[in-house]
């Protein structure tokens, strides 16, 4: 008889879930897997979930440049849906979002799948009683308006999709630093109003063909707290990939190739810069995960690879919430005890390699009748080969920091992106004269054409020690602090996401004064006369630089840069770095 009892309770509940996906059907369901809802669509839904379910509350959290709302799901069994009411709940907050490339829009579908199972179906549900989600099902959401069947032509599905960039033409995933559109300034404030323990970035990748229907990437290097990495490693990582396999989805690193053609000559993974999600959470002390599912597969196929990382990582972290928030608090406890001076700016793959299997799909190359070079054709047939995967990550170059770095009050955006990114500052209230270490720039050189709205600046930095006035209202960054690293990322020139690598101090290239040819004549021979090392070095560099021994205008503003009227502030790098004895004697408020 009990045996009857449970066979009836399994078929109910299999009846109601039935008849719980037909009521509750998206645009994916119904089309058989091949189409993705738009936006008006999905806002609707998100709604009719926030409607039906105590558990869900839908929000939004900015304003894209074409007006349209940024759209938030928040889930908690608690009803914590605010940030404050999530901490004092003690739960773990993990955010998903879907569509930060809009044409890569799997995680939206595999997520209203999984919630409609815990909202509506309540299965799967248990794992909210450790767990917050937030969940952003579009990111980018007018680049997903731009609607097409031929956006992605290197992708298999869905049917339409939206774009890869905004209306602004702005990638977001190379904007976390620099924070240029208002869809990613809308995320940061999201990200430090709530600081999530996880940050989940969904994707599809290009690249080569393989038997992967999902890859994925988290930041394991020495650019985040060694003991979240430890977490990834031995907590998170396991259960999760033994599910996607288990649910029938070969999976792998996120990795390229050293060879396309010849994939025995090794893969390579590394660390992301903190333009992108992953590296930018690994600055915030935060794990992340990237995940890529392949291009080629269909998109049902996607999806399901998806929503089968997505449950098994909530499931692990609903198992393990308490130790992965002590895991993110302390990390963040090192990071205001300022226990590593030391900041990772770049990084390399260590020449060491694991093998592994991998599983590739077989290529050759034939002469192209198109292009005129080689062209890879995949034949469709799967093989198996040991590859040497290289996933040791190197420093390559890292930055000290100051006991705090000092802005001066004229440059207005500083002290705006900073509290973008949670960096805390003070400002001076009074002017300052002080010493500081700083750097000239040299070997100066702006790129072609610009990058991501930007014209791009490369330089040698060179250090030096100055005396230089500080008015009052100056920005003061204290590196005691949580998000100490993500200032230094901003701050340090040799960082490739600094404010200057990005081209926002560009004005400090530009020599605003000049001398007269006539004038220079004169003085510049003076110059000479009277200081044989200058007369030295002058005759070495005409000697050494055919084009400026021919260039009469360059050989006197070479002796005007050298002269008693040279501007002392040009190619001089803004940001002052100050000792903690200089720090002590500031007046601050």
């Amino acid at each position: 008889m009990a045996h009857l009892r449970t066979l009836a309770v399994l078929l109910l509940l299999s009846l109601t879930a039935a008849r719980a996906q037909q009521e509750w059907a998206t645009t994916y369901d119904r089309s058989g897997g091949t189409r993705t809802p738009r936006y008006e669509e999905t806002v609707a839904y998100c709604q009719r979930l926030a409607a039906h379910s105590p558990w869900a509350h839908y929000t939004t959290f900015g304003i894209s440049p074409q007006g349209r709302a940024l759209p938030l799901l928040i889930i908690s069994k608690e009803r914590a849906f605010t940030p404050e009411a999530a901490a004092r709940t003690h739960q773990a907050v993990v955010l998903i979002q879907a569509g930060i490339h809009a044409g890569e829009i799997d995680g939206k579908d595999a997520m209203f799948s999984i919630l409609r199972e815990m909202l509506v179906e309540r299965r799967g549900a248990g794992v909210l009683d450790s767990v917050i989600i937030l969940f952003v099902p579009i990111f980018s959401v007018d680049g997903h308006e731009r609607f097409s069947a031929f956006n992605r032509i290197n992708q298999n599905g869905p049917v339409e999709m939206g774009w890869r960039t905004t209306a602004r033409n702005l990638n977001l995933n190379r904007d976390y630093m620099k924070a240029d559109a208002p869809e990613m300034r809308a995320m940061l404030t999201l990200f430090q109003q709530w600081l999530p323990e996880l940050y989940i970035d969904c994707h599809v990748t290009d690249g080569i063909d393989m038997q992967y229907d999902i890859t994925y990437a988290t930041e394991l290097g020495p650019n985040i707290d060694p003991a979240i990495v430890t977490y990834l490693r031995s907590t998170l990582l396991p259960p999760v990939l033994d599910r996607v396999e288990r649910d029938g989805h070969p999976i792998f690193w996120y990795v390229f190739p050293r060879e396309e053609t010849d994939l025995s000559k090794g893969m390579g993974g590394g660390a992301a810069p903190p333009r992108f999600s992953t590296g930018y959470a690994a600055l915030q002390n935060r794990p992340s995960i990237l995940i890529e599912t392949h291009m080629l597969k269909p998109y049902r196929t996607r999806v399901e690879a998806t929503a089968s990382f997505l449950r098994g990582t909530l499931a692990t972290v609903a198992r393990s919430a308490s130790a992965l928030r002590r895991t993110v608090r302390d990390a963040d406890a090192r990071r205001v005890a300022v226990a590593d001076r030391s900041v990772p700016m770049k990084f390399e793959l260590g020449k060491e390699a694991t093998r592994m299997p991998f599983k590739g799909i077989r290529l050759r190359t034939e002469q192209s009748e198109i292009s005129g070079g080689r062209k890879l054709v995949y034949t469709g047939e799967p093989y198996d080969v040991t590859v040497p995967f290289f996933d040791r990550i190197l420093t390559a170059d890292a930055a000290t920091m100051p006991a705090a770095y000092i802005i001066p009050a004229e440059w207005g955006f500083v002290p705006e992106i900073l509290a973008l990114h949670g960096v805390a500052f003070r400002r001076t209230v009074q002017p300052e004269t002080l010493t500081v270490a700083t750097n000239r720039f040299e070997k100066v050189r702006f790129a072609a054409r610009p990058y991501e709205g930007r014209q791009t600046v490369t330089y040698a930095a060179d250090p030096v020690t100055m005396r230089r006035a500080y008015p009052a209202g100056s920005i003061v960054v204290s590196v005691a602090q949580r998000a100490s690293h993500v200032a230094a990322h901003l701050l340090e020139p040799q960082s490739g996401d600094s404010f200057v690598a990005w081209g926002f101090f560009n004005a400090i290239f530009e020599q605003k004064e000049y001398a007269e040819d006539y004038v220079m004549e004169k003085e510049g021979k003076a110059m000479l006369d009277a200081d044989p090392a200058l007369r030295a070095a002058f005759a070495a560099k005409v000697a050494a630089d055919s084009v400026f021994a021919r260039d009469p205008n360059a050989r006197l503003n070479w002796l005007y840069n050298r002269s008693r009227w040279a501007d002392e502030r040009w190619n001089m790098y803004p940001v002052g770095r100050i000792d903690a004895g200089v720090l002590k004697g500031l007046h601050l408020q």
